[in-house]
């Protein structure tokens, strides 16, 4: 049995590049991405997950990726995964062993993978068992709730149980309700099982509650930041930190991941293409472009206004 423990903080879904044209998952900028994302504060990588496009990638691009991912990160921070997308019990079972054989720091189940969305709890928590059953003793496991096809929430009973497994150590939550959250906290508290919000609204109420970090899309715009507020919850500029992310989190509705793409070629210098297999990249127009930089400069100058050091 894993006795690892993971760092609070922010950890950042992980995007994956593509060539503009040919749409080939681009490694080199992946490789480039990786990099990014340590060098601006993450506590941690999730690969292989939706914003990693994980339903349009073959199961040997998944395994490929989160290889690079690995290999990129050579240990200065901890990289989980997922690419958890079959139906079939021996679907996933395969497809689960072959990310489990790259010995990342953690495999991440999706939760609506386990039942179809109208079977009950009962019948989700015998098929998590059995997928966990088929998997390595000591190699750490972990949930998210990913709302494709659809979102299942993991029950309190069934997140108690998976606690006191022993076996589960990260939870990226997406239920968006801070009561939830708080009551989830209390569920798992004095276990491995820590919990990740992957709401930016909620994300310091919830972290001051027993919940460990952030793990979301926004991390993609503003690294520094969320890393920023994740390490300083006490701080008296906190809040207002708070409430910009909050504000300008709203750009997840926009155009999501082309504009996070074309954000961190424009801005960050980043050697990657706006092609994804999920969006045509032409529909980012010029308005949504502009509020892009709009989000940039008022995260630049509320940081130079606030007198953080990032």
């Amino acid at each position: 049995m894993s006795s690892k423990k993971f760092p609070g903080g922010a950890w950042p879904v992980m995007l994956t590049p593509f060539t503009q044209d040919s749409q080939e998952v681009d490694y080199e900028g992946l490789k480039a991405l990786t990099d990014w994302y340590i060098t601006n504060g993450c506590s941690g990588l999730f690969s292989d997950c939706q914003s990693s496009e994980m339903f349009f990638l073959s199961k040997e691009e998944r395994v490929n990726i989160a290889k690079t991912v690995i290999e990129t990160a050579k240990g200065r921070v901890p990289v989980i995964v997922s690419g958890h997308i079959s139906d079939s019990f021996e679907d996933q079972v395969d497809e689960l062993q072959a990310i489990a054989a790259l010995k990342p720091d953690a495999l991440i189940f999706i939760t609506n993978r386990f039942a179809k969305e109208n079977e009950s709890d009962e019948v989700w928590l015998e098929n998590l068992k059995k997928v966990t059953d088929a998997l390595p003793e000591d190699l750490p496991l972990g949930l998210y709730e990913c709302p494709y096809p659809y979102k299942r929430l993991v029950s309190i009973e069934n997140l108690k149980w998976c606690a006191n497994s022993g076996r589960f150590f990260f939870l990226k939550d997406t239920c968006c309700d801070l009561a939830l959250l708080k009551e989830r906290a209390a569920a798992v508290k004095g276990t491995n099982l820590k919990i990740y919000n992957a709401n930016t609204s909620t994300l310091r109420d919830s972290i001051l509650a027993g919940c460990e970090g952030f793990c979301g899309v926004m991390a993609s715009f503003q690294m520094k930041l969320y890393a920023w507020l994740c390490d300083h919850l006490d701080d008296p500029k906190a809040q207002k930190v708070q409430d910009l992310l909050t504000i300008t989190s709203l750009i997840e509705r926009q155009y999501y991941p082309v504009n996070a793409k074309y954000y961190l070629n424009k801005f960050e210098g980043l050697p990657i293409t706006t092609g994804t297999r999920t969006k045509d990249c032409s529909g980012l127009t010029e308005t949504f472009k502009e509020e892009v930089r709009a989000l940039k400069a008022l995260t630049d100058s509320t940081v130079e206004t606030l007198g953080i050091k990032l």
